[in-house]
């Protein structure tokens, strides 16, 4: 039975990355008669220490494991058929064991969904971005026999090293993302944003318009946001939820509208509009700023609003917060779009495909 080593940082259901761009398509190889392995760094206490500030031995100790994690790796990596790379192998600089998988028996599959060739660092380990080499990113590509990229933005850069690029797009399981129906609903409508800590700058990019919104409907509305149970926002009556795999769907179900406010930036143009899949499979009427992939994704008016400037926000917003019939409209539109092009079920061909080609034009 052909075999695939899947090369990540995080546990398995831990990072988003992970879980909507692989992870969530590993039993449909099983039933396609590939078997498959998945190696990781971070364990569930390791992440404790890792992303939480100082700790500096420990982290060092994490450092030491993972890079023992990736040597076996390499020792093992003639056994695989293919070894498929989520964004790094290891979380320094180094290209070091890409280029060693990329000297075994396996192809080696890269992929992608953001602009990792930008400088990002998490703020508990700043003091580690001297480790750090973005440039990196072009080097993995380069040595790849496929690369999966999230959007066109992110294919285009890795056309730049390579020619074997296709754009698989970031996608929802629709079976599990389904509308929740019986999810106790407020009298008021609930505006909601999801995230996380490292990202919940971005909500707060919604405060200007939030402020506005809550000026003008007062406890006509709630706003929500999870992702950061620590955030707190007195003016506009938030406690953020932590995230929990649990109670997501549920959690998220409780939105009217769902918001994802990105800023205009390189980095964001490489966003392969996660959040707003999300809310838009489970028929939550959806408004994203129109930067990189979200100007695809929503269709104006149809399926949700695009907004940037913060007039167009609260008049987005405005407009479905009055108009029920309208959120419903949108929201079973938008699920439509994810069904139709950014579901598991609509892209699971090509990550067969991909791998089958893969698997049969074996290394020489």
């Amino acid at each position: 039975m052909p075999r695939i080593l899947f090369i990540a940082s995080h546990r398995p259901d831990r990072s988003p990355a992970q879980r909507f761009r692989f992870e969530q398509y590993l039993s449909c190889l099983k039933e396609n008669g590939i078997d498959y392995d998945f190696s990781y760094l971070i364990t569930e206490a390791d992440d404790k220490i890792f992303y939480a500030p100082g700790n500096l031995v420990n982290k060092l100790l994490v450092f030491f494991k993972s890079g023992l994690r990736r040597f076996r790796d390499v020792i093992n990596a003639d056994k695989y058929d293919i070894i498929f790379v989520q964004r790094e192998a290891f979380m320094t600089g180094s290209s070091f064991f890409e280029k060693r998988f990329a000297k075994s028996k396996a192809r080696l599959v890269f992929d992608f969904d953001d602009a990792i060739w930008y400088h990002d660092v998490s703020d508990a380990n700043k003091k580690f971005g001297w480790l750090k080499d973005p440039s990196k990113t072009g080097r993995i590509i380069g040595l790849s026999d496929l690369v999966f990229a999230g959007n066109q933005y992110l294919a285009d850069y890795a056309a730049r090293f390579n020619n074997k690029v296709i754009i698989v797009p970031t996608t929802i399981d629709t079976e599990e993302y389904k509308p929740v129906r019986n999810v106790k609903r407020s009298d008021k409508v609930v505006i909601g944003w999801s995230g996380s800590i490292t990202t919940i700058r971005h909500f707060e990019l919604a405060l200007p318009f939030l402020k506005i919104l809550k000026e003008k409907y007062g406890d006509k509305i709630d706003i929500r946001v999870i992702g950061d149970g620590n955030y707190k926002n007195a003016e506009l009556g938030i406690q953020g939820l932590a995230w929990r795999k649990e109670t997501e769907l549920d959690e998220l179900s409780s939105f009217d509208i769902g918001i994802m406010p990105i800023p205009d930036d390189d980095w964001s143009k490489g966003k392969c509009g996660l959040k707003g899949l999300q809310y838009m499979a489970l028929e939550i009427a959806t408004v994203m700023s129109p930067v990189g992939v979200n100007s695809e994704i929503i269709q104006n008016g149809v399926n949700g609003f695009l907004a940037a400037t913060t007039e167009e926000w609260v008049s987005a917003i405005s407009k479905l917060i009055d108009d029920q019939e309208m959120r419903n409209r949108f929201g079973k539109n938008a699920r439509t779009t994810v069904i139709d092009k950014y579901s598991v079920a609509s892209q699971k061909k090509v990550y067969l495909n991909s791998f089958q080609q893969l698997i049969t034009n074996k290394k020489k």
